[in-house]
């Protein structure tokens, strides 16, 4: 039996893919990963006592997670589509928790980096797989749009929850228990997905064939070099050797993939070879407007919205003197907007398509920005309430919307490859607006002054991803009154 929507060799769907638990899974799956992105921080300072570990080491502790899960992206998502969605899924969070005790258990900064990076390899894995298992499980639209906003809403609650949770941890047991709870969260998934979740045979067939390995390998490089030099550029410079020698490899690689995936997506379309081979990344996605318009909304609102988070956590921490428990309180109001977006968002898009909250939450996010040009250390704190709360829900209703968005504009064969590249335009969005306003908020004339001039930048990029949104609504209905009046046939 074949799943028209998406495009693999299915057993019979069983009944209880409509019940809650398969949902349940997945985003559970995608809460680990969002989790432990902030939920470290806050134990850095007691990690580095525990370990007598260096600033540089502390650094890959943090950032070492985002590099791996950016690089291997690609890969995930490609593995997914060729094995098989829920067996790589599974994959991911078993070596996400394996690397969860190693990372309890490490007793040197080199074991603890090791792990974290091991973690962000299982992130790789199981994020596109997550999303991909996610549109076959609701082929329907409308159901679909609702299913990813609980998605994307757990998600956002485990980020913004990263900080508080982290700091109770840490102040009630220490800092080995921020990774000891992802066991019982990774072990409860795990079994909820081997016994919810049907299993997806991989591609068969000739078109299925092999992924290029060149490709692989120059993917893989150019992501994790190009995201590892964004993540030293803060704190190291822009000039420093290791970043530039990081940015060049990074970008040659990156030039070197696109001409592999390039010649190789020729060859198979025009029938010169026969290794049956299979791009990594088909050049052919990008043609797709919707899609590069929405991966470049992606990179956006992360490049303005992270950008600006990492420098509201410094903003409370060393202007107004906050302690860590007291800073994730404070930016509560942007960082869990989920549970409010989530519930309306759903019916929104069911109805409107995912265009509409797309645009109106990049115009939400843009003013919330301006909203931090009233900062300084001493402006009372419910001043801070609009944008903190514009800016977490602009981003947050965007990021929902424009995931709905990407499954959409996905061939049915490639939504592991098409959510990885989303997911990709997002971490690489993320490193480059915190490496960038971390530099412009040490070179601006002070820390306030900085913080305001990011906050323009940020307003900027969201600005221009509410111009894309609203091109392609524009788009949308345009084809809708051309289909309505007969002038085109009416598609789906």
């Amino acid at each position: 039996m074949r799943d028209e929507g998406f495009g693999l060799e299915t057993r019979p769907v069983r009944a209880s893919f409509r019940t809650s638990l398969p949902l349940v899974s997945l985003s559970l799956g995608y809460f680990l990963v969002m989790l432990d992105v902030t939920v470290v921080t806050v134990a850095v300072p007691d990690i580095g006592a525990s370990l007598h570990a260096g600033p540089a080491a502390l650094q890959w502790c943090v950032d070492g997670y985002s590099t791996v899960f950016a690089g291997l992206l690609l890969l995930g998502g490609g593995l997914g589509d060729r094995f098989g969605h829920r067996r790589v899924f599974l994959w991911g969070l078993g070596v996400f928790t394996a690397a969860s005790v190693a990372c309890g258990l490490a007793t040197t900064a080199g074991a603890l980096v090791a792990g974290r990076l091991a973690q962000g390899a299982g992130a790789a894995f199981l994020v596109p797989a997550s999303l991909a298992l996610l549109r076959a499980a609701h082929p329907d639209r409308a159901a679909r749009a609702r299913a990813v906003t609980v998605w994307g809403a757990v998600a956002s609650i485990a980020f913004g929850a990263g900080p508080v949770v982290g700091g109770l941890l840490v102040a009630g047991l220490d800092w080995r228990a921020v990774f000891w709870l992802n066991l019982p969260v990774g072990g409860l998934t795990i079994l909820l997905t081997m016994r919810h979740i049907p299993a997806y045979r991989g591609l068969q067939g000739p078109e299925a064939g092999r992924m290029d390995p060149l490709g692989q390998v120059l993917g893989v490089v150019g992501l994790v070099a190009l995201a590892g030099a964004l993540n030293e550029a803060g704190t190291a410079g822009w000039t420093a050797p290791p970043v530039l020698a990081a940015a060049v490899t990074g970008v040659l690689a990156l030039a070197a993939f696109a001409v592999v995936e390039h010649r190789l997506e020729h060859r198979l379309e025009n029938g010169k070879t026969t290794s049956a081979r299979r791009p990594l990344l088909p050049p052919s996605l990008f043609r797709r407007k919707a899609f590069s318009a929405t991966a470049a909304i992606g990179f956006l609102i992360s490049f303005g919205y992270y950008g600006m988070l990492f420098l509201s956590t410094l903003y409370f921490r060393q202007e107004r003197g906050y302690d860590a428990l007291e800073t994730g309180l404070a930016l509560l109001p942007s960082v869990c907007m989920g549970l409010i977006a989530a519930p309306l968002l759903g019916r929104v898009t069911a109805r409107t398509g995912p265009y509409v909250p797309m645009a109106a939450g990049l115009f939400l996010g843009a003013a919330g920005f301006l909203g931090w040009l009233v900062v300084s250390p001493g402006v009372p704190y419910p001043a801070l309430l609009f944008a903190l709360a514009a800016t977490g829900l602009g981003q947050t209703t965007t990021a929902l919307a424009a995931t709905a968005a990407v499954i959409d504009a996905a061939p049915a064969d490639g939504t592991g490859v098409a959510s990885a590249v989303f997911n990709v335009a997002r971490q690489v969005g993320s490193a480059a607006g915190v490496a960038l306003f971390g530099t412009v908020a040490t070179a601006a004339g002070g820390f306030t002054a900085g913080l305001r001039l990011s906050a323009v930048l940020a307003a900027a990029a969201f600005l221009t991803g509410g111009v894309l949104a609203a091109a392609l609504l524009l788009g949308v209905r345009r084809r809708r009154d051309a289909a309505a009046t007969g002038l085109v046939p009416r598609v789906g």
